[in-house]
């Protein structure tokens, strides 16, 4: 089983389920400034992201001025 470094995560990501911190960690988007270079399809898209987890990413690239990438 991998370990995973969790604390290489933004802390805005800390109330993210597990499964969606990991598919963060595993296409290395650590911080929002990671995550806004993606569209919010591509996020999605991920193993380990559902619908569930979009706000709270969305609130995180708020809170920086940030957004997800157009498509």
């Amino acid at each position: 089983m991998a370990e995973y470094d969790y604390s290489a995560l933004d802390p805005a990501f800390g109330k993210l389920a597990k499964p969606a911190q990991r598919a963060l960690l595993n296409n290395a988007m650590r911080s929002p400034t990671d995550l806004a270079s993606h569209s919010r399809d591509e996020v999605l898209a991920l193993h380990g992201i559902g619908p569930t987890a979009m706000p709270t990413l969305e609130h995180a690239l708020a809170a920086q001025g940030l957004a997800f990438r157009d498509a």
